[in-house]
């Protein structure tokens, strides 16, 4: 039986990095609900996920360990995985320290490389084989500290996720006409172990709540899917009201 459901992935190879994260593992079950053969993508192996996603029997799962700041790593991974159908970046560092400090300059070298370097080494090793396959989904993860400097967050980090808005844009210019759709979404403050215990406070927002992390899984979920075909170069607002572009 054929599932033509316009949210079904049914048939597609989706590549998750950051899998083993909040974001990441909410998007991991989702899509394996929706039917994809998933390659979960961390930097220590994401095996202890990999057993409780609800998998057919005919879908395929594959779990690799890879440092994605590493183009080397990444080139590598890629030669193991084989070209994808649908690429998800999770993978984010978001350090909370003080942009004053006499060796912050090497926080930020280290957010940019994972944050901006990350998804640009997945891209340059996995965007080409999209374009020659002429069909690809990316959905690139930016920040509502992205769009407006954020709540608390640093500056090395809201520097990095205004870049992935950038980045999103710049593919998705190259990737349209080939059918390699690159969106990304720009959560808000979410209830993950990244964000906990940093002093944000919830009853302030619209919404009275963080948002949990499947409140961003069905995002990137629509933007992989066949309901997403004629959307592009859009950074999706995910943060429940406190931020409009």
């Amino acid at each position: 039986m054929i599932d033509e459901s316009p949210f079904s992935l049914s048939g597609m190879r989706v590549l998750i990095s950051g899998a083993a994260g909040g974001m990441g593992a909410a998007t991991s079950k989702l899509c394996a609900q929706l039917g994809a053969d998933l390659i979960l993508v961390d930097r220590q192996s994401p095996n202890e996920l990999a057993e409780t996603l609800p998998l057919r029997p005919s879908q395929k799962l594959f779990v690799h360990a890879c440092d994605i700041s590493s183009r080397e790593q990444v080139e590598a991974l890629a030669q193991q995985t084989g070209p994808v159908h649908g690429l998800v970046d999770l993978a984010a560092v978001c350090p909370f320290d003080d942009w004053t400090d006499p060796d912050w300059n090497d926080r930020l070298m280290e957010v940019m490389a994972i944050n901006v370097g990350g998804p640009l080494n997945l891209l340059r090793a996995y965007f080409p084989a999209m374009i020659e396959q002429r069909f690809g989904r990316v959905v690139l993860t930016g920040s509502l500290a992205g769009r407006t400097g954020g709540l608390r967050a640093a500056p090395h980090y809201a520097a990095s996720k205004g870049s992935v808005h950038t980045l999103v844009r710049w593919f998705a210019q190259r990737g349209s006409a080939k059918n390699v759709l690159v969106n990304g979404i720009s959560p808000g403050t979410t209830d993950t172990p990244m964000m906990r215990g940093h002093g944000y406070d919830p009853s302030a927002f619209p919404q009275g709540r963080f948002g949990k992390p499947e409140e961003m899984a069905g995002p990137i979920g629509f933007l992989l899917s066949p309901a997403a075909s004629f959307v592009a170069g859009v950074v999706l607002d995910v943060n429940g009201g406190i931020h409009y572009s």
